[in-house]
């Protein structure tokens, strides 16, 4: 009796292992939520965005969904743009219940990356609002129920950034195309560190939470913020171009003079641009999205990534 328990035990054991993540092979469908670091159409890089390089290392179909500008809710974080809440999802259940699209649930995955513009300017960080980081966080875990509840079983959620390494949200930040106006530059800095990182543990923590009430989901926390701070730490190990290595300006710089009149641009071509961790003051450079890509790609393949934990 003992014996047979103990046998049934590490059964149950084996099965809760296999249970975590998805299987190599398994998964024939990457669909996309987010911002301009997930637009494939309007990208922030200039280039090719990260999932179209995950698509074709993994060898998936990709479904973007993604639009620049966006937040996850406007009625969280109003902004004029499609918002995962309100456009993009919608859109997709559109497509999902119509038949445009035919996802099998076992076979596909979905990726979040958002946050960037609910936290940044004309929004949290420059009180346009009066959301707070504990919206913005639910609103992220939320999109994990509601396609839940259409059918959906595979998740990614990206975490945002460190955004106080751009240049946009550096305390070495000049005026610029996406904020022109006189700031305190160490503040804004200093808060969006801190909003960054609670809401990320907020996102870890609420996934957690939310685990058990999902059953059959697999969801994975890919750690953005860890993987480009990594990047700014370490460029040698990630950045390839012709330039000098570069983690701190951008090769598409513009400086707006204080009281108006034209931008003032530097612009670095052709291979130069894979030296830069940025390619302007707040979007992640086209090499830095292949990295991206390749760490996405494992996680979907049921691969082991360093900066992917499937939390179910």
């Amino acid at each position: 009796m003992l014996l047979t328990s103990l046998i049934c035990a590490i059964a149950a054991s084996a099965s809760g292992v296999l249970a975590v993540g998805v299987q190599p092979g398994q998964i024939k469908h990457l669909v996309t939520f987010g911002d301009s670091y997930t637009d494939v159409v309007a990208t922030g890089d200039q280039g090719t965005a990260w999932p179209v390089y995950a698509a074709g290392y993994s060898k998936t179909a990709l479904h973007p969904f993604a639009r620049s500008g966006a937040t996850c809710s406007n009625n969280i974080t109003f902004r004029p743009f499609p918002p995962v809440f309100g456009d993009q999802l919608p859109l997709y259940l559109m497509e999902a219940s119509n038949g445009t699209l035919h996802l099998p649930p076992a076979e596909t995955i979905y990726t979040l990356w958002i946050g960037t513009n609910d936290l940044g300017v004309d929004s949290l960080i420059t009180g346009s609002n009066n959301a707070s980081v504990v919206d913005v966080t639910g609103c992220m875990v939320d999109w994990v129920r509601t396609l839940y509840a259409s059918g959906a079983r595979n998740f990614i959620m990206q975490n945002m950034i460190p955004l106080q390494l751009t240049i946009l949200y550096s305390a070495n930040s000049y005026p610029n195309r996406f904020w022109a106006v006189e700031r305190n530059t160490s503040d804004w800095s200093v808060l969006m560190n801190e909003m960054v990182l609670a809401g990320n543990k907020l996102t870890e923590l609420m996934l957690q939470a939310v685990v058990p009430t999902l059953p059959g989901a697999h969801i994975a926390l890919f750690d953005s913020h860890s993987l480009i701070q990594d990047i700014y730490d370490h460029p040698a190990l990630y950045l390839n171009g012709t330039a000098p290595l570069n983690v701190t300006g951008c090769w598409n710089s513009c400086i707006a003079p204080f009281g108006g009149g034209d931008l003032v641009c530097t612009v670095q071509n052709g291979t130069a641009r894979d030296s830069y961790l940025w390619a302007d003051e707040l979007h992640p450079s086209e090499q830095a999205d292949r990295i991206i890509a390749r760490e996405i790609a494992l996680t979907l393949e049921g691969n082991n990534s360093k900066w992917s934990t499937w939390l179910s």
